[in-house]
């Protein structure tokens, strides 16, 4: 079916993406901002980051030395504009998370020309509950993840047009992600491999930059912007950083990464994540007058049919060999992998987090790779997926629940609870 054609049939279908970004961004950010005050106390792992944010403001004895500054810096930047309320501690992770919203729509749109599969992969960013739980807490994965989904949309941007600014902007923004949470450094090397594999199967891509030039710059950009993100702690008049701390520092997080930690109620191991087995409750107790929670979960026809898309695009590479069904595929799976080989002793669904977003791209790319069987089940998907948000929502943000056994209402499985 032409495109034409496909407009007549859909009228709602816009010419223009830049409007359509900007619009998808303020819905995503004004749905983000919605009691996102509520509970006006630290919730799970906000009372690590807000307290180590609260030192750059200070310029006092650095906290949370087990993770690179950037998103704790981040935080301190909400603090410092709006103040040291539970709304400054999460705005800035309102923002991450639209922008990692956007992020999705463009990469979509890049890798299939297409506006409607771009739209479609918004709009199931905002539904697919992961962004909106943690882009309203303070923590570090939201700005990680922020910066990882930009830096791939510029890549993409980059593979079509060249420019050696827009690689360095993409090489910042990684180094930026990795500044986050050590969790990101794995894509510099991924974003390299695919440069190289892409650029071989076809020159035309990414023009005017040359293999060996375009991966020193990348590994040196990287590189540059993460050590760039400690230089405040140089000037902390209580224990500030030196030079000669600075790889020292480095080595002492990486112990505190591998280290052997005691068991947690919420842990759980990697295969795990992608069948929806162990959320976690991030908030669940009576707070001002009601009970309330915030459950960490993936919505569960995103999560699950996610991986049906992931299995297509395989498959659908096998048979066409369209590089935008490996890309989606691989996206994926090696986000998934990095967990399979990286030395932790401890896991937790919330690592899942930039996974569950490239669940979207592949469910965008396998609809949109089979657009003219499969018709209008995008829609259908999109809209059984809007349903599902609306009966989660009061489980997601805090919203007053009927009692201390609520929880039994989006409970599903034993394993939820």
């Amino acid at each position: 079916m032409s495109e034409t054609i496909r407009r007549t049939v859909n009228p709602w279908l816009p010419r223009k993406p830049l409007p359509v970004a900007i619009l998808l961004g303020a819905v995503a950010e004004a749905l983000f901002l919605v009691r996102v005050g509520m509970p006006h106390k630290m919730v799970f792992d906000e009372i690590y980051y807000v307290p180590a944010a609260r030192t750059f403001l200070a310029q006092s004895r650095l906290l949370n030395v087990e993770h690179p500054p950037l998103a704790k810096e981040l935080i301190a930047l909400g603090i410092r504009l709006l103040g040291d309320s539970p709304l400054g501690w999460r705005f800035m992770s309102t923002l991450a998370g639209t922008a990692t919203v956007v992020a999705v729509f463009a990469i979509v749109q890049l890798m299939t020309g297409r506006l409607r599969a771009a739209l479609i992969a918004g709009a199931l960013a905002i539904l697919n509950f992961t962004i909106f739980v943690q882009a309203r807490i303070a923590t570090l994965d939201v700005f990680m993840a922020a910066f990882l989904t930009v830096a791939i949309a510029v890549i993409a941007w980059t593979m079509k047009s060249g420019g050696w600014g827009k690689w360095i902007a993409a090489s910042v923004l990684l180094g930026a992600a990795t500044a986050c949470k050590w969790a990101a450094a794995p894509y510099v090397a991924f974003a390299a491999l695919a440069f190289l594999l892409l650029k071989r199967g076809d020159p035309r891509r990414w023009p005017g930059l040359r293999p060996l030039p375009a991966l020193a710059l990348l590994g040196a950009v990287s590189i540059a912007t993460y050590f760039a993100t400690f230089l405040p702690i140089f000037h902390f008049s209580a224990d500030p950083l030196t030079r000669q701390g600075l790889l020292p520092l480095q080595k002492y997080m990486y112990e505190q990464q591998v280290q052997v930690l005691p068991s947690h109620i919420y842990q759980s191991s990697w295969w795990s994540w992608p069948l929806l087995i162990r959320p976690i409750w991030y908030l669940y107790e009576s707070i001002e007058g009601a009970q309330r929670g915030v459950l960490m979960i993936g919505n569960p026809l995103i999560m699950w049919g996610g991986l049906i898309a992931v299995a297509a695009c395989l498959w659908g590479w096998l048979t066409s060999r369209s590089p935008r069904l490996l890309a989606a595929f691989a996206l994926w799976t090696a986000s998934v992998a990095i967990f399979a080989i990286i030395p932790k002793s401890l896991g937790f669904y919330y690592y899942y987090y930039p996974s569950s977003i490239f669940l979207v791209i592949a469910i965008a790319a396998a609809f949109d790779h089979w657009r003219d069987r499969l018709g209008r089940w995008d829609e259908g998907f999109t809209l059984a997926a809007l349903v599902l948000a609306l009966y989660f929502f009061p489980a997601l943000s805090a919203m007053p629940l009927d009692g201390p056994k609520a929880f039994h209402h989006w409970t599903w499985l034993p394993s939820w609870v």
